[in-house]
Order: C-alpha cells, then structure tokens, then sequence
C-alpha cells in the first residue's frame, strides 16, 4: 500500500509540472506566436487603462523580453521561493508560494484565492453531501426497481436534471424561492460559518439545493446502472442462496462494488468546484473562488487568472490522487496497477 501510494505522489507531482507548464504556454507562449509583443502581455499585468511608459516598465520589471524557458524558470521559482517585482519606483514583494502578484490591486494572488475559499469550500461540501445521498440512494431504489414507476420517473427526472444548466435552475429558483415565496436567501448573502452556523446554511441552502440537483442526477444515473450490473453477478445469487438477509446483499456485496465508479466522479467533481464554482457562484453572488476569476478576467488581470487557473489545477490533481488511495481501499486489486 505504502509502495502504492508513493507511486501516485510521483505521479501527481509530475502531472503538476506538466500542466503548470501548458498553463504557462498558454498565456505567455500562445500570445507570441499569434504576433503579441512584450508590451501587450504587459498591459495584462496593469491592466488597459495604464499609461504606455507603465507598460513598457512592467515589461521589464515582468522580465517579458526574456525568453519563454528563463520566464518560466523566475515563476516557477517564485512558487517555491518569492518573487520581487519593481514597478513604478517602488519595490513589491510576492511571498512564497507566490503564485502571481497582481499590479492592478496592488497584492499578491494567492492570499486573495485562499480569503474566497471557504465560500467555495462551503459550497462544494454542502452540494456535496446533498447529491451523494439523494443521487446514490435513488440510483439504487431504481435499480432494484427497475420498470417501475418510480423507475421511470426517478430517471425522467435525473435527465431533465442533466440537461438543465445551472444558471437558468439557480435563476429560476431565486426568482421562486428566495424573491418570490421568501423561503431562501437572496442572491449574494453569505455569512461564515464561525460567525452563524444557521445564518451560514440558511444562506447556502438554495445554492446547495441548485447545484446538487445537477449533481445528483449523473450519480443516479450512474449507481442505477452499476447495480443492474452487479445485482445480475454470479456471487450476488450466491449470497442470497446462503441466506443472507437481502439489505446485506445490496449494501453490503452489489452497493460497495457499485461504488467503485462513484468514487472516481466524486472525488473529481468535489476537487473541480473546489477549484472554483464559476457559474453557481456568479449566479448567486457569492464571493467564492470561482466569481474572483470572473471578476479577474473582467478587469484583464492575467496575474490572477492565471493564479486560478494552477489553483484549480492543483485541486483536481489532488482529489484524484485521493480517489486513487479511496480505490484502493475500496479494491485491493488497483494497487498492483
């Protein structure tokens, strides 16, 4: 296990170099070959109202005019050890992990993505909580169910869940329930939850609801299919011929093999909202990690898109080095892998 596990961090610490470097490409390299000038990627530093001298000097203090191996060997340096940048006769310091220093709010990136990411945090758990149960428990009823009524309509529902975007489901349910009937929170109310826990769900129960209702209808889908499959294996009859209650031999032998997919998008959806709920969060208004960055690209400030952007990253990496350590547990068969 121990072998295992020391593999899948070589692993997760390779893919994050890999995709640090692509993420750089992209917004230093891709810019170049379309003809983009040191000038222009500085103006994404300072932002498009800055003076033409403010952008050549960010150009230089930027080290934009270096080329692209020496750029990324300064940013990748800066996450382990800080940067100073000079800019404007003044010196501004980027404390390591830096993950980018932003010239038009004047701070570094990551301090600001760590304040928004108990919002998303928040967010992501909640939903979480609400999609697994609803979603696993009802793939399950339909499958051994299956061709009844609550079969078909579970499933009508879990598609229409599916196809429905979020923004239209969280704007359609504002209108409702929060400005309509006044059962929920309005659009942007958030409380933290040392200051009021009830205050702090009550705010989040709609967005919760909202997102997990697109959630859940995947993992319903998915459970169904994985307990039809496994309720029809060989050592499932066997475990009923040797008497076994028939709870046991659904939670106990056809849910924990069922699981095993389940485990893998859950783990990979949680580490993706972790990386920044975009759309629920501009929906609803709240300071999360997922509206920084759309406020980020709205303002043209690369530092702290990109800041996001390997933030995210890093999130999903994570969440699937966790998934492959829960798959192991899970079936021990994966650690010869």
């Amino acid at each position: 296990m121990i072998a295992y596990i020391i593999r899948r961090l070589f692993g997760a610490v390779l893919t994050l170099l890999i995709v640090s470097m692509i993420t750089f490409g992209i917004f230093y390299l891709v810019p170049r070959w379309a003809g983009g000038t040191a000038e222009d990627l500085a103006s994404r530093y300072v932002g498009r109202t800055a003076s033409p001298e403010a952008v050549a000097e960010a150009a230089k203090a930027l080290g934009l005019t270096d080329n692209f191996f020496k750029q990324y060997w300064d940013w990748l340096h800066a996450i382990f050890a800080g940067r100073d940048f000079i800019f404007g006769g003044s010196t501004y310091h980027c404390p390591a992990p830096c993950l980018g220093y932003s010239f038009i709010g004047r701070n570094p990136v990551l301090p600001d993505i760590l304040d928004r990411l108990p919002v998303t945090a928040s967010l992501a758990f909640g939903a979480a909580i609400i999609w697994v149960i609803l979603g696993v428990s009802t793939g399950v009823l339909s499958a051994l169910k299956r061709g009844s009524i609550f079969d078909r309509a579970a499933m009508g529902f879990a598609l229409g869940g599916v196809s429905l975007p979020i923004f239209w489901t969280g704007l359609v349910s504002l209108v409702i329930f929060s400005y309509g009937l006044g059962w929920t929170a309005r659009g942007g109310s958030y409380t933290p939850i040392e200051q009021n826990p009830l205050d702090w769900a009550y705010d989040l129960l709609l967005p919760w609801i909202t997102l997990a209702l697109l959630f859940s209808a995947a993992y319903a889908r998915l459970t169904r299919a994985g307990m039809l499959e496994t309720m029809g294996e060989d050592y499932i009859r066997t475990a009923r011929a040797k008497g076994l209650r028939e709870r046991t031999v659904v939670t106990k032998h056809g849910l924990r093999a069922a699981l095993t997919p389940i485990a893998t998008i859950f783990g990979l959806d949680v580490g993706l909202l972790l990386g920044g709920a975009v759309l629920t969060e501009s929906t609803f208004s709240l300071p999360g990690i997922g509206k920084y960055a759309i406020d980020a690209i709205t303002a043209s400030d690369m530092p702290k898109v990109m800041g996001f952007v390997i933030f995210s990253a890093g999130f999903v990496v994570i969440a699937n080095l966790i998934v492959d350590v829960v798959y192991a547990v899970i079936d021990p068969r994966v650690r010869l892998a």
